[in-house]
């Protein structure tokens, strides 16, 4: 395969921008070799500066659900362009949007729209903090929520050791009101909020996680968070960036049937524009100014670009099975991932897990239910897969601790092919696991 102007643009993109890359597992470093500079993408296809074409099941890490350029989100763009892309004042977009998801998350009342998933973890611990009049945050290991500072921690060696940066430039004062516990364990939950006492503001985590591969809750787990966090007052923060109109048009909170106290939101709400939300109940949300003492702002948040992206998208979300056709063809695909490594008998080496149209293939024996049971994979082993993968059209995340989405626009022939590739793929590091 043919990657010649991928390299280039490579090395000339490392002049001009850190590492080359503006998010850094763009850059390829846990699989090696080079990144693909994309020239294009259609439905369930990209096509890279050098003109090879790859299934993608990236998606643009998650919001392409209806798959890139659906005509109906590049028609609603084209048409508000031309009437403008920012105000920096109201639209009535905004409010149709809002309406909307209001209407379809059970934990939302009002929302803040922002610019970024980030933007609104950020704003949605800030809004937590100034409601509870609290300072500690609890986390849970391996939870991504974004590069906020306060929130790039690791554990410390006890259960309730407060956290300490995971990166240089975030000062300890700021980790040190955040503690981070093990994922699926309510009793160190339990230990830790009744050890901190009544400083603890919020509990923030992913409902499902889906930055540390997929790990998804055990039966009861999140009523059992719910209760506690109720109990103690403490504001329950669902980071839905992923989870969020992908698992059900309701999120994780309606395909769980737990209400948390504020939502976060990204990726899908914008039809893949930049875009970012946070909201929940009305008493919380009502904090922020300027209706409350709570201050947040954001020159380009509500984006009318954005915002008709988000509609048009939702819109589509909203007919009839769209949703099964989503499980259904994801279902057929790890089941094929799952016969492909029987036949290259590895399958007892490989952990399948699956959710809805969410998918990943650890490549460890382990069971994972955690983030400790993450980081038992061959990440190796990954790499080489990846890199077979590729070389056979097929476009995986390049990191063994991201996700697979399906899209609308995914084919059976699309389906079929990455299975075929997969049989190749295991084959070739069998010998490795």
């Amino acid at each position: 395969m043919e990657v010649r102007r991928s390299k280039e643009l490579f090395e000339e993109a490392k002049k001009y921008i850190p590492g080359g890359v503006n998010s850094p597992v763009r850059a390829f470093k846990s699989v090696g070799g080079t990144p693909r500079f994309i020239a294009k993408a259609k439905g369930s296809h990209i096509w890279d500066v050098d003109g090879n074409e790859y299934v993608d099941y990236v998606c643009s890490w998650g919001p392409m659900i209806l798959g890139h350029a659906h005509p109906a989100v590049v028609e609603a763009i084209k048409e508000q362009a031309e009437k403008g892309t920012s105000f920096g004042a109201p639209t009535e977009l905004e409010v149709e949007l809002a309406k909307m998801i209001v209407d379809l998350v059970p934990g939302v009342e009002k929302v803040r729209m922002v610019n970024s998933g980030t933007e609104a973890t950020m704003s949605a611990i800030r809004l937590a903090r100034g409601y509870t009049r609290r300072n500690k945050v609890i986390k849970f290991e391996g939870g991504y929520h974004g590069h906020v500072d306060a929130l790039l921690v690791k554990a410390g060696s006890g259960l309730t050791t407060f956290g300490v940066p995971t990166s240089p430039g975030i000062p300890e004062d700021f980790a040190k009101h955040t503690i981070t516990v093990p994922f699926n364990d309510i009793d160190a939950l339990k230990r830790v909020i009744d050890e901190v006492g009544d400083d603890v503001a919020a509990v923030i985590m992913e409902p499902v996680m889906a930055n540390a591969g997929l790990i998804i809750p055990e039966d009861g787990y999140l009523e059992k968070v719910r209760e506690l966090t109720a109990e103690k007052g403490i504001v329950l923060i669902f980071d839905e960036v992923i989870t969020g109109f992908r698992l059900s048009l309701g999120g994780a909170q309606e395909y769980f049937g737990i209400t948390p106290d504020l939502s976060c939101f990204g990726k899908i709400i914008g039809g893949g524009l930049p875009v970012g939300a946070f909201g929940g109940k009305k008493e919380i949300m009502d904090y922020l100014a300027p209706e409350g003492p709570v201050y947040q702002a954001g020159t380009l948040s509500g984006n009318p670009l954005a915002m008709v992206a988000g509609i048009a998208t939702l819109r589509e979300l909203q007919k009839e099975g769209v949703y099964e056709s989503l499980r259904k063809k994801m279902e057929k695909l790890a089941e094929g991932l799952r016969e492909a490594a029987r036949k290259a008998g590895i399958e007892d080496k490989l952990c399948f897990k699956r959710i809805e149209s969410i998918s990943i293939v650890y490549f460890t024996s382990k069971d994972v239910k955690n983030y400790q049971d993450a980081l038992t994979s061959n990440t190796k082993a990954y790499a080489a897969f990846f890199q077979k993968m590729l070389e056979q059209g097929i476009y995986l995340a390049p990191s063994q601790f991201e996700v697979a989405f399906m899209s609308t626009a995914h084919t059976d022939e699309d389906i079929e092919k990455t299975i075929e590739a997969a049989e190749v793929a295991f084959r070739e590091v069998a010998d490795m696991l």
